[in-house]
């Protein structure tokens, strides 16, 4: 079996995606990925994008980029704006976890690397963020149905 091959998906049909680097080296890494296996990274890349962006969890992770400044407004009411602290990294970074679609660019490119490289230490990570990222959708379009 070869990377980003797993045992899990091998009797249905695979999703072939080729990713080609350009340089003075042309290489090409051919990646076999069934599609049940791509919709649990793209479950499980929203998840985790999710919980570094909003969750409450790692609200502590962006305390260190991010900070909360107050403005009162013409109503006279507080307005609270989230913006990055001063410094090269903590700006970078701020910026980042500040913008979702930012984000989850760049967890999903860790999470691809991470399940081309490392398919049986990734794995149970993205199952289980995959599990999360389903039941936090079904969660949502339950509250839009019934609550709302």
């Amino acid at each position: 079996m070869g990377y980003g091959q797993t045992p899990f998906f091998s009797k249905f049909g695979r999703l072939t995606i080729r990713i080609e680097y350009l340089g003075r080296l042309e290489r090409r890494i051919w990646m076999n990925i069934h599609w049940m296996e791509l919709f649990l990274l793209i479950l499980a890349s929203f998840r985790l994008t999710r919980l570094i962006v909003f969750d409450q969890i790692t609200e502590f992770i962006r305390g260190i980029f991010l900070e909360e400044v107050k403005e009162q407004n013409k109503d006279g009411q507080i307005e609270v704006y989230i913006v990055p602290k001063s410094g090269k990294i903590r700006r970078f970074f701020g910026e980042l976890i500040s913008c979702y679609w930012c984000t989850g660019v760049w967890v999903a490119i860790f999470l691809t690397i991470l399940y081309y490289f490392f398919p049986s230490i990734c794995e149970p990570f993205v199952l289980v963020f995959a599990i999360a990222g389903a039941a936090s959708l079904i969660e949502a379009v339950l509250q839009r149905l019934f609550v709302e």
